[in-house]
Formats: structure tokens, C-alpha cells, sequence
């Protein structure tokens, strides 16, 4: 990441764009919760992810045998994020400080606005994304799954919006499929599913849904075996991305044979006419 932004993928029919950079995978992976390094890295192959979050806070980018070198040592792209932040003062500042310490414009926006549930603060959150956005900065804020401030953010000149879909390590998966399907329906930058996948069934229902990608990491680095979760993840994405591309069939109340009725055979069956075909 010489210039601070993604690798590009060469000739992808489907690619993920995000800020006009190409990224090669629709699997974003955290780093939290894994066992070890090594697992990590592990986990981090088998996902076959393209871009994957550390948290500044958490880090010393001059440290040996970081999770950084764990990353760059398979050419991951790194996304700094601001996790930990409880203002716009703190979020900006850290932004600011992966900035210098990773030379990248790149940022994963969190603000948290409530120690229990973990859910951002809609209003520091607003408040911080204005100010980087402002410095130049490539904004990619975690929010609820309020399609206001989704849009709000969008119109601040984020180039992508993460809305929660439970919360961020519950594995609850998608709590509010209508908001989110309103999100993406009035979106014109990237949705990232963001905090709440809990298995690879909940990546897939991101992705049919519409999501350009999906961001995981408690439900692979806390996984009975990461390595075998990561490897599901990346299948998961893929499934549910060919399954919105293809279109889904309508919902019916009632059956629809998905055979046509000319040319069959008549048969009499018995005195209720509805029921009888000639």
C-alpha cells in the first residue's frame, strides 16, 4: 500500500469498489479475539480477505511480531479504525495518528456511545466523519442501522457506510433486515454489513440482501477453529453475492408449480368441478 489506499484486483467482472479503489475481496476481517498470531494469520489466509482492521489504540505500528506484521506479511491491506473512541475529539485524533503512523487516508470510523451495547453515537459519530472528510481523509463510518444518519454520512462524503446488524460481537446477526434493506436501496456508496455475524448463514443473508461486503471478526478469531470459520466466511460472501447478482424468486403465500399445465394429461377427480381437469 505504497499511496495509503487498497491493492486493485485486475479483471474482476465484480468488483469491489470502494473510493475508486478496487479491493479483492468482499470480506473485510477484524483482528480481535484471535487465540494467537498465528491462528490469526491462519484464519486471515483461509478468508482470503483483501483489507482487514487493527485498532490504533490497541497497536504500536513500531512494535516486532505486531498483528501489523501478521497482516503484512501476506499483503493484506491494513484499514486503521478508531475503536475505543467515545467522542469526535478522540476519534479525530486517532484518525490523525494512524495517519502518520501507517501513512494512509484510509480510516474505519467508531465512535461508541454506550459501553454495554457498544452502539455508536450517532451525533459525535456525524461530527467526527465531517471533520476527516474535511482533512482529506477516506471515511469509512461503523453507525446503526438508522437509515437517516446512514444517509446523513453519506451526504458528509463518506465513501462507504458499516451499519450494524446486531451487536458488535453478539453473533446475533441481522436484527433489522427492513432498515438495512432501506439503506441500501437509497445507498450510492458501498454498505458494509458491520458487527453482529455470527456464522456464515448471517454473511450470506448480508450479502443476498444487497451488501457490497461484509466486515467479520469475533465470529472467525472466536470460532472453535478460525482457521476452518474463515475459510466458511469467504465461501459465505461469495455464495450470497452470486445469489443477489442471479435475483431471487418472488415470495408467494401459496404454491406455484414450476410446471406449466398445457399438455397434461386430464384427470377426473371426482364430483367438486374445481377441483376436475379436462
Amino acid at each position: 500500500m505504497s499511496d495509503g489506499v487498497p491493492v486493485m484486483a485486475d479483471g474482476d467482472p465484480d468488483p469491489f469498489v470502494v473510493a475508486g479503489h478496487e479491493i479483492g475481496s468482499r470480506l473485510i476481517m477484524g483482528t480481535g479475539g484471535a487465540p494467537s498470531h498465528e491462528v490469526l494469520g491462519e484464519a486471515l489466509t483461509a478468508s482470503g480477505t483483501a483489507l482487514t482492521t487493527v485498532a490504533l489504540r490497541r497497536l504500536d505500528p513500531a512494535a516486532q511480531g505486531s498483528v501489523l506484521d501478521v497482516i503484512r506479511a501476506r499483503d493484506i491491506e491494513v484499514l486503521p479504525n478508531t475503536a475505543g473512541c467515545y467522542t469526535a475529539h478522540e476519534a479525530v485524533m486517532v484518525a490523525r495518528m494512524a495517519r502518520e503512523a501507517l501513512d494512509t487516508t484510509w480510516i474505519k470510523l467508531e465512535v461508541i456511545g454506550d459501553d454495554r451495547t457498544l452502539f455508536p453515537d450517532p451525533v459525535e459519530l456525524l461530527e467526527a466523519a465531517e471533520t476527516l472528510v474535511d482533512e482529506g481523509f477516506i471515511v469509512l463510518p461503523y453507525c446503526g442501522d438508522d437509515p437517516v444518519v446512514a444517509h446523513r454520512l453519506e451526504q458528509l462524503g463518506c465513501a462507504a457506510i458499516m451499519p450494524l446488524g446486531g451487536p458488535i460481537g453478539s453473533g446475533a446477526g441481522i436484527r433489522n433486515s427492513y432498515n438495512l434493506r432501506i439503506i441500501i436501496e437509497q445507498a450510492s456508496v458501498p454498505v458494509i454489513l458491520d458487527a453482529g455475524i455470527g456464522t456464515a448463514s448471517h454473511a450470506t443473508q448480508a450479502m443476498e440482501l444487497g451488501c457490497a461486503a461484509v466486515l467479520c471478526a469475533s465470529a472467525v478469531t472466536r470460532a472453535k477453529d478460525p482457521v476452518l470459520m474463515g475459510g466458511a466466511m469467504a465461501e459465505a460472501v461469495s455464495a450470497g453475492r452470486k445469489a443477489y447478482l442471479a435475483g431471487r424468486i418472488a415470495e408467494r403465500l401459496y404454491a406455484d408449480a414450476s410446471s406449466p399445465d398445457y399438455g397434461q394429461m386430464g384427470f377426473d377427480r371426482g364430483p367438486d368441478s374445481s377441483r376436475t381437469r379436462s
